[in-house]
């Protein structure tokens, strides 16, 4: 990566951020590693991506109905996005920017630093529970005692996670999940 000049890297993915960000410099990779929450944020406060709604009058969107975030909404901080790296502003104020009139942000009891893996680390994505329950499903439960209709996180495993416990508790019909650039994506101004 030296070799082609790369000053910077956008990861979406929380494990590679934490790797490049914290393991790559002893090795003499020292780049600047931003996550995709914390560029997305970055590029809002600049002006330079802007959400339906952001600066019409009285909050209104854009066009009606675009990409609004709506009802009550939960967010899941990623192990390595949270804990191993302090990120915890930036996705809620995404999140609590993307919110529709009436849309409503929880926190899940177990949040920030005391945040509740989602059952990926360690293999145990592709790996079937011995003994006891799937840790995703015991996050699904923490997630569903909010009475979110979203859960939206910040990590490619933790939604692949939510997604699963989500189907296994067959509550497809009630709770979505969403990766934040997914919510951002929804709420992009077009004009």
């Amino acid at each position: 990566m030296r070799g082609y000049g790369v000053k910077k890297i956008v990861t979406t993915c929380p494990h590679c951020f934490n790797t490049l960000k914290n393991e790559y410099p002893q090795f003499g990779g020292d780049f600047e590693v931003v996550h995709h929450s914390e560029f997305i944020a970055q590029l809002q406060a600049q002006g330079k991506l802007k959400l339906a709604g952001q600066g019409a009058p009285n909050g209104q969107a854009a066009r009606a109905g675009q990409g609004k975030l709506g009802g009550t909404v939960t967010y899941h901080d990623s192990c390595y996005l949270g804990r191993y790296n302090n990120v915890y502003a930036q996705p809620r104020e995404i999140v609590k920017g993307a919110l529709a009139d009436g849309g409503r942000f929880v926190e899940m009891a177990r949040n920030h630093g005391k945040s509740f893996c989602c059952g990926a680390g360690g293999g145990r994505m592709w790996l079937e529970e011995s003994h006891g329950k799937r840790i995703n499903e015991m996050r699904v439960d923490q997630a569903v005692e909010t009475k979110a209709e979203t859960v939206v996180t910040a990590c490619p495993f933790c939604l692949t996670m939510f997604t699963d416990g989500v189907k296994a508790k067959e509550l497809t019909e009630k709770v979505k999940t969403m990766d934040l650039a997914e919510v951002v994506a929804g709420r992009l101004k077009t004009e």
